[in-house]
């Protein structure tokens, strides 16, 4: 009903919604996005802070002519695998460090670290670029081939 088909003097009816309710909804995603906000500032989340290393092995890892990836630790020199075939998961967690290097301008001269900590995580970090991926979240499977890296000494 437009204002000029209303009767004079009619009022127009009066909003039905709560008012209290969008106070309460506003003020609830208030809160929320504060203490997003503090925990991100402070550094304090619990997906922020690594629990200390267990154990730690610098690698580097190159591209071979056949296909395959040669896994060299970088403190020794040694090869501590060759790998061949899919392994789907280790190529892709490489591929996505190696393209952020790359997008930096930054080359593989810095080898990456591969870390077992005390809780039992493991994660493959890039000095170079700060970046790092935490295994243990993409499942076991996909952890242990990168756990198999470590030693024997590993976890």
């Amino acid at each position: 009903m437009s204002a000029s088909s209303r009767p004079l003097g009619a009022q127009p009816a009066p909003d039905s919604f709560p008012r209290w309710f969008l106070y309460g909804a506003g003020g609830l995603i208030l809160v929320s996005l504060l203490s997003v906000a503090l925990v991100r500032i402070t550094g304090n989340g619990p997906d922020q802070r690594a629990a200390p290393a267990v154990q730690e092995r610098p690698l580097r890892f190159t591209d071979r002519p056949d296909g395959g990836i040669a896994v060299v630790d970088a403190t020794t020199g040694a090869l501590v695998a060759d790998i061949h075939g899919e392994q789907g998961f280790l190529r892709g967690a490489l591929r996505a460090l190696a393209r952020e290097r790359k997008s930096r301008g930054l080359g593989s001269e810095q080898p990456f670290q591969l870390i077992a900590r005390t809780d039992g995580r493991l994660t493959l970090a890039d000095p170079a670029t700060g970046q790092r991926i935490d295994l243990e979240s993409f499942g076991a499977a996909n952890a242990g081939a990168f756990a198999a890296l470590l030693g024997p000494s590993s976890r």
